[in-house]
């Protein structure tokens, strides 16, 4: 249990501290000190408004008008600062929210993409689910429970302290006989109070510790019937080609379910947690008039005194039952920051995976593979590619059955493929390209989509609808500053040929095509490789495929065979 704890904190602390020791770190601590001073400010007016109860009860009691009224005035100060202050308080809390959650995100955006991460991960399937949402949700919830969580137990301790010496004063001693023996206890109602407070936290944490578990699940659940429905909505085409409509529902519906199935359980667990958390605050409503009443009625304190004594035992009360109060809170923030944790755990050990394969600049002119193998994520084995040279300015075809290892070799060439053993050399800085079957295309302007991956200004109107003729899309050319969802948008065969006006603009020296005419026709597919070989000469072009139709558009041709073993090797034919 303690190690647990201790691994919990020491979490915690590692996603707390690179903020507030970063480059931010001098405006996040000013933000910091300003929301707690304010924080500070409001206990202390509460302090002060619990003196002007007394007074003004007092008042009341000894039926003194002009008093009454003086103090209706003193009210109005007192009510117009605790406004101010609040309101400020609250301004410059969201304020350092918003810069923390920034910070994170930044930072969070970074360790995924920044090594490719991203690829990694979904290649092992190391578990962590929706990434999307640990970024988008989880750290925007972080960043606010935890300021709240921390400022509220600041505040309830400092509560706890200001009004503990009122309650001490207000309560006087109380005298209990015992066996013939008289026992006086001073300040009875400060340890009333505490034997309170502490069976109430330690009920509330025995009814409410299943919530923990509960909303951790319930942020996966919520997360992956979101991302069922993303799905659904970017491949609608696909699906309606299919008829696929009763399988989706079916599959949405059981996506749902484990969200109804979390939620009644989340409602089951809140029902036990609320029916003891409502009957232990009605009580706290009263329980301190019927332990002060008896010297109110003594004539031991006034009416302000009995009013006072019941708002210093209710803060002190609420003080200790903090914890009670904010126990679904810390629920669901402990689930938030497991889910932080374990995805940073996920990101470090992607990035930190040394590949068994090695890609390596060189003085050299092409690419070589030296004793390459290429494995599965499994382990198993899949292509023997050693003796693989590709030299400048080729026109290589890659061709094999499917599942051979042709776009996995070229994964390996683009060095993101970890799995397998050996080295790939290739020149310098190269300027690479490669043209997946399905390019990637963002929601944006057109410009942004024929310019990536650089910038949207990187080339100018010209060249951009000199690209677009030439790639057989003139329809397209009044339309750059338009945007759209082009994925959904354009058809297959389109989306290819903006791949192609990519590389019209980039002029890489390299260009790996993997499958990236298979929805074009051959008339069209013969023009925009005819396109490449005359505006880019220099250019080396690899390509996968399938179609007869591209032999005669290479000079060289590399086949993928499997000759009955399980394993794939390279055979270059004429």
């Amino acid at each position: 249990m303690l190690n647990r704890h201790k691994t919990f904190f020491g979490d915690l602390w590692s996603l707390t501290r690179p903020f507030w020791f970063s480059d931010e770190k001098w405006a996040a601590r000013g933000l910091l000190a300003a929301v707690i001073a304010l924080n500070l400010g409001l206990v202390y007016l509460e302090v002060v408004l619990s003196y002007w109860q007394n007074d003004f009860y007092n008042t009341l009691q000894s039926s003194n008008q002009p008093g009454f009224f003086s103090e209706l005035i003193r009210f109005c100060w007192l009510a117009t600062a605790f406004i101010v202050v609040a309101v400020y308080e609250l301004y410059l809390n969201q304020m350092l929210q918003i810069r923390w959650r920034q910070w994170l995100t930044a930072h969070y955006l970074e360790e995924w993409i920044g090594q490719r991460a991203y690829y990694r991960m979904q290649l092992a399937d190391r578990g962590t689910d929706n990434p999307d949402q640990r970024i988008a949700e989880d750290l925007a919830q972080f960043c606010e429970k935890t300021l709240a969580l921390s400022l509220g137990l600041m505040s309830a301790v400092i509560t706890l302290l200001s009004f503990l010496t009122i309650l001490w004063t207000l309560s006087g001693p109380l005298t209990v006989t015992l066996f013939g023996s008289n026992i006086e206890i001073p300040g009875y109602m400060v340890w009333i109070a505490l034997i309170y407070s502490i069976a109430g936290t330690l009920i509330a944490h025995w009814i409410g510790k299943p919530l923990i578990a509960l909303n951790f699940d319930r942020q996966k659940v919520e997360a992956d019937f979101r991302f069922s429905l993303v799905r659904f909505r970017e491949n609608g085409e696909a699906i309606a080609l299919y008829r696929g409509e009763h399988d989706e529902l079916r599959q949405l519906h059981g996506r749902f379910s484990g969200v109804v199935t979390n939620w009644w359980q989340i409602m089951r667990q809140t029902k036990k947690l609320t029916w003891f958390r409502s009957g232990y605050g009605q009580a706290a409503v009263v329980f301190p008039f019927v332990v002060a009443a008896p010297r109110f009625f003594s004539g031991a304190i006034q009416l302000g005194d009995l009013m006072q004594t019941s708002t210093a035992f209710g803060k002190v009360q609420s003080s200790l039952s903090w914890f009670i109060d904010a126990y679904t809170q810390i629920a669901s923030w402990k689930a938030t920051v497991d889910r932080l944790t374990t995805f940073r755990t996920a990101i470090r050990e992607a990035a930190a995976q040394s590949g068994g394969i090695v890609a390596r600049g060189a003085a050299q002119d092409g690419y070589a593979a030296d004793d390459l193998q290429i494995d599965l994520p499994t382990g198993q084995r899949l292509l023997d590619a050693g003796g693989l040279a590709l030299a400048p300015g080729q026109r290589v075809l890659v061709s094999g059955a499917s599942g051979s290892g042709k776009s996995t070799l070229f994964r390996a060439l683009a060095g993101i493929w970890p799995f397998g053993r050996g080295a790939i050399t290739h020149p310098e800085n190269p300027r690479v390209l490669f043209l997946p079957q399905k390019p990637y295309l963002t929601i944006g302007t057109l410009r942004e989509q024929l310019c990536y991956p650089s910038a949207p200004d990187a080339f100018d109107n010209q060249a951009l609808i000199a690209a677009l003729h030439d790639c057989r899309l003139p329809a397209f050319t009044a339309r750059l500053d338009e945007t759209q969802h082009w994925a959904q948008l354009l058809s297959g065969g389109e989306q290819q040929r903006i791949a192609f006006a990519r590389a019209l603009l980039q002029r890489p020296d390299w260009i790996f095509m993997d499958e990236t005419t298979s929805a074009l026709d051959e008339e069209t597919e013969a023009a925009l490789y005819g396109l490449l070989h005359a505006r880019l000469p220099g250019s080396a072009v690899i390509s996968i495929g399938h179609r007869s139709s591209l032999r005669q558009l290479h000079t060289g041709h590399i086949e993928i065979r499997r000759d009955g073993g399980t394993v794939g090797r390279l055979f270059r034919t004429t």
